[in-house]
């Protein structure tokens, strides 16, 4: 790879040399013509340098691939989630050029970068490799390039024509060396029989036709074949064992094996569907006991068909069923999607309506309504629903129960978005591949829908930013303005997305500059708890009056803590300032020869200068100061003369020791200890991440978030970013325990792939159970 890569990559520098001269020689104005005759040179001169800073990363990502240690990431992640990172836009910049660099690529060269992953996975001992720990993906090259430009002093404009014209002249060469390498592991006995088969996205999903004895009923009452789609090199299993194409090996019990989460996001939605349009038909043939169409006028829920098409139903009139010995009209797509219009009729209801007065959709009821709204399309007309049209209405009504259950979103969000359901119908007839588009506006405008509700929308009827009122003029533009155009859903999507960013950065920066503040006070805290850790290894056990008690757990312990907070633990201060304790203790003690009483006397001065430097560096009451010295003194001389002191009294001591653990953050009333319930929550709790949410009594939401793993103690923020309380790991445990918090199980994945994760699960244990139920009775 990297004898390949030299020459290709010092054409590539001479290509991008002669292309800034052109845009030199189109610039505007001189100070722009120059720069780009500055950049240009600095191009050429260090031209040798680049090319072996590049052939070095490639070569250092075979080594880190043999160690298991590489994962290369295009820097998107950073961009992700709950959390907006406050970089700099030329690093955005900079990381979306190479992400689109990145996935075109893995586009083009799908087969061979594929077969590559399998093969490596081979090396890699059979464990799973992907782009990202593929040595030679493009990643790894768009990396390579990134980390050979940071010896160049450029700026955001030369790094974006650096990697337009490498994505050009360098990646577009890229399938001679993905060939050659598959090549030559085929001819070391790496997977040489490997094949790859496209997915094949006319076709109907992976079928169970054969092996579960179901029929597809198509024009004319002809069964059509069946058509199998398969991933690279697999074969399609029957439904009760082995592995399906891009299911995840190894996959739990089931009628149908969990998809692959491994494969590319689309590759994975698409398996999602597949996987779920086959139990939806292996559930009906199991409770229906007949395959065809659904005939409205019976009333029929489901057909029994597997997934599949059932013959061309959009040509009006098609043979669908049969239905009392009759043969029913099959309803078209557009019949379908002009009986729902009709049922856009909760406009008005959604739009005057208050956060908590609106009720939910009931998904069940409102599917009824579609059942009604058929059978009156057509007067007089036995008609039908091709069967997959009814899998259709049933995912639909699944994805939106599955919303409506959902403890992430707040009620009041659940209520506004079930009015969504129909709409929704609407698209995946309109659509017919709506499901598998990771990317559709549709589907990305209910994420951030759902998104924004969970993030500003809280069950006490809380609504920061006016969210609650974003979502519902969104909802009230679909249902008043949707009829066909999908184009409605890319413009909210844009205008809600664009709103939704400008106050997730308003929120990041309040939420940041409270967690700074609090970290710095946790910082303080520590230091606390650890001068009074060590002050209390040195005085419990000991009888000591309570001048020197006075003394070391206050204004010494405040000496110690800025000593460890400048210098730090492991400081010539740190020692002379603990050793000063150590000092001040046995200088108390009484002294029975005289090799003691000369040493103290010596260190007289020194000791008394060492207190006192102290007590003047945290500006300690000199009225204060030189009473406990004074006492210290005379504490001295009843050593020297061999007399014992007297020990604080009891109380007093325990007042005194109480105190300093307070001040370090260390509660010690008794009330406060754990119980063993309450231990195991607090240890449950360490294991929380940042950004988790809380509901308190009465739907308040709250975030972690941040917590100090030493002191646990938690940063509860709003929904604003506003730092609203410091809590100890012990009082969230008994809050919980006491049932007025509780977790919402958040979620990095968008709602809607946790929808169909979800609906997946449910089709699967019900097929299962199904499944099993049949087999006791035969």
């Amino acid at each position: 790879m990297v004898e390949h890569g030299r020459p290709v990559f010092e054409r590539y520098l001479d290509t991008l040399g002669k292309e800034l001269l052109e845009y030199a020689d189109q610039a505007k104005t001189n100070q722009e013509q120059s720069e780009y005759f500055s950049i240009s040179r600095e191009f050429k001169q260090q031209a040798d340098e680049l090319t072996r800073y590049f052939l070095g990363y490639l070569g250092e990502g075979f080594i880190k691939f043999k160690n298991q240690e590489l994962d290369t990431t295009t820097g998107e992640e950073k961009f992700q989630g709950d959390m907006l990172s406050l970089v700099d836009n030329e690093d955005l910049e900079e990381t979306i050029a190479i992400s689109s660099i990145t996935r075109r690529s893995e586009n083009y060269y799908a087969e061979p970068i594929w077969s590559l992953n399998q093969r490596f996975a081979v090396l890699n001992h059979g464990r799973k490799v992907n782009e990202r720990g593929n040595p030679v993906s493009p990643v790894q090259y768009c990396e390579s390039l990134r980390r050979a430009l940071c010896l160049l002093n450029l700026d955001t404009k030369a790094k974006l024509i650096a990697y337009k014209t490498f994505d050009r002249e360098y990646i577009a060469q890229l399938g001679d060396v993905l060939d050659e390498v598959n090549e030559y592991l085929v001819a070391e006995g790496v997977l040489p029989n490997l094949r790859y088969a496209p997915v094949n996205e006319q076709a109907p999903p992976v079928p169970l036709v054969e092996e579960m004895g179901i029929e597809e009923v198509g024009v004319e009452g002809v069964a059509p074949e069946a058509s199998e789609v398969q991933l690279p090199g697999a074969q399609v299993p029957p439904a009760g064992g082995g592995a399906r194409p891009g299911m995840a090996p190894g996959a739990g019990p089931g009628v149908v094996p969990a998809p692959d989460p491994g494969l590319p996001p689309e590759q994975y939605q698409g398996h999602l569907v597949d996987a779920i349009r086959t139990l939806q038909g292996h559930i009906a043939q199991l409770g229906q006991g007949a395959p065809g169409a659904a005939p409205i006028a019976q009333g029929a829920p489901v057909a029994g068909a597997a997934p599949g098409e059932v013959g061309p139903a959009s040509a009006g009139g098609a043979v669908g069923g049969v239905a009392g010995g009759r043969q029913a009209l099959v309803y078209t797509s557009q019949q379908l999607v002009g009986a729902l219009q009709g049922l856009q009729s909760q406009v008005l209801a959604v739009g005057e309506a208050q956060p908590g007065q609106l009720q939910p959709v009931n998904i069940a009821a409102a599917t009824g309504e579609i059942a009604r709204e058929l059978r009156n399309a057509e007067d007089g007309e036995d008609r039908a629903v091709d069967p997959t049209d009814m899998h259709t209405i049933d995912l639909v009504g699944m994805l939106f129960e599955y919303m409506l259950s959902d403890d992430n979103l707040p009620d009041s969000v659940k209520a506004l978005l079930s009015y969504l359901h129909t709409p929704f119908l609407k698209i995946a007839f309109i659509d017919k591949s709506f499901f598998e588009q990771t990317e559709h506006p549709a589907r990305l405008l209910l994420n951030s829908l759902a998104e924004a509700g969970v993030k500003w929308v809280g069950n006490d009827g809380s609504s920061q930013y006016d969210i609650y009122e974003k979502i519902k003029n969104a909802v009230s533009r679909v249902l008043e303005e949707f009829k066909n155009d999908v184009r409605l859903f890319a413009e909210l999507l844009l205008e809600f997305s664009s709103y939704t960013k400008k106050i997730s950065r308003r929120q990041e920066l309040m939420e940041r500059r409270a967690m700074e503040k609090v970290q710095g006070e946790e910082k303080l805290r520590e230091v606390k708890m650890q001068v009074n850790q060590e002050v209390r290894s040195r005085t419990d056990g000991r009888e000591l009056p309570s001048a020197v008690l006075l003394m070391l757990l206050q204004p010494w312990s405040d000496y110690l803590a800025f000593i460890l907070l400048r210098y730090g633990d492991q400081s010539d201060s740190w020692q002379r300032a603990v050793h000063t304790i150590d000092d001040i203790l046995w200088s108390i003690e009484a002294k029975e020869n005289n090799a003691d009483k000369t040493r103290q006397l010596e260190m007289h001065d020194r000791l008394l200068e060492s207190i006192e430097t102290g007590f003047e560096t945290i500006g300690y009451d000199q009225a204060k100061g030189k009473k406990l010295l004074e006492a210290l003194f005379s504490l001295q001389k009843m050593a020297l003369q061999s007399k014992q002191v007297e020990p604080a009294p009891e109380p007093m001591r325990n007042k005194l020791e109480n105190l300093a653990a307070e001040k370090a953050g260390q509660s010690v009333a008794k009330q406060d200890r754990a119980t063993p319930e309450e231990e195991r929550m607090v240890e449950n709790l360490k294991m929380i991440e940042f950004g988790t949410w809380f509901e308190f009594s009465g739907g308040k939401r709250l975030k972690v978030a941040w917590y100090n793993s030493k002191t646990l103690h938690y940063m509860l923020v709003d929904q604003m970013g506003k730092k609203v309380a410091m809590k100890s790991g012990l009082q969230l445990a008994r809050s919980m325990l006491a049932g007025e918090a509780k977790v919402i199980a958040g979620s990095t994945k968008p709602f809607f792939e946790r929808a169909l994760e979800n609906i997946f699960q449910s089709l699967n244990t019900k097929a299962e159970s199904m499944d099993k139920d049949e087999a006791e009775g035969s």
